[in-house]
């Protein structure tokens, strides 16, 4: 199995497609980083040998930032945004979408599940 980055690649998908489960690679870094190995992007991840493995594993760490390095740059940058206070970080800071989609309806996945119209209100008595 191979292991790059400190990410199990999925031994029965492609090359091309399992290198995306490396946070920090897409596919179309994916496909330029197969190209760069000199190998075939069809081929499986189990049939790559140990030296085809160990020739992708250093063209990552050579070149690219992916995994903890990237998401702690990333964290950081978000701080760094609601400390200044700038728009984008107060969105962050309440949780709301940060590059400008609508509120009124959807975005539920940045707000979470959606509260009742009369959320904890208690039913009026009725009058004696």
């Amino acid at each position: 199995m191979a292991r790059i980055a400190g990410v199990d690649l999925p031994p029965n998908k492609r090359v091309e497609i399992g290198l995306t489960y490396i946070f920090g690679i897409g596919r179309s870094l994916a496909t330029k980083i197969v190209n760069d190995a000199g190998l075939d992007p069809g081929r499986k991840v189990q049939d790559l040998n140990d030296e085809e493995t160990t020739k992708i594993r250093k063209l990552i760490e050579e070149d690219y930032q992916v995994e903890g390095d990237l998401r702690q740059v990333v964290s950081v940058n978000i701080k760094r945004l609601m400390e200044i206070g700038s728009y984008r970080g107060f969105r962050h800071r309440r949780g709301l979408p940060v590059r400008g989609q609508r509120t009124h309806t959807n975005a539920r996945t940045r707000k979470g599940p959606s509260r009742g119209a009369v959320a904890g209100r208690k039913k009026a008595s009725a009058k004696t």
